[in-house]
């Protein structure tokens, strides 16, 4: 009797673990895609970078990396609400390896970060 007490309570702990990450992981922000994609190739750097994410979110920190090494923080001040599509200016700093790094709010309050890179031939 007790084992099978033991047996259901285990079957409903289970039960209610995964429904608590499928859930979790449905509430956050995923980064839906980017221009230039993630590891493409360009001809040339586009006058923005932009960012679509599946639901809105605020994006606390951005860097990028140009193909001197250099890091550069991207200015976020216009960006202080909760939005879905962000586009961000872009100089030309030449041709190589492009690094973008972005940490944001959900607008659920998750922590969100992710990269993506390209490079411009």
């Amino acid at each position: 009797m007790l084992t099978k007490k033991y047996n259901i309570l285990k079957i409903l702990f289970t039960g209610l673990f995964s429904f608590l990450l499928a859930t979790s992981a449905m509430a956050h922000s995923p980064l839906k895609n980017t221009t230039p994609t993630d590891e493409s190739t360009v001809l040339e750097l586009p006058e923005n970078l932009l960012l679509n994410f599946k639901d809105s979110m605020r994006m606390t920190r951005m860097t990028l990396t140009n193909p001197d090494q250099d890091i550069i923080e991207i200015n976020l001040i216009k960006y202080k609400t909760f939005i879905s599509d962000y586009s961000i200016p872009m100089k030309n700093m030449g041709k190589g390896i492009y690094v973008v790094k972005w940490r944001g709010l959900g607008s659920d309050g998750h922590a969100m970060n992710g990269s993506f890179s390209f490079l411009v031939k």
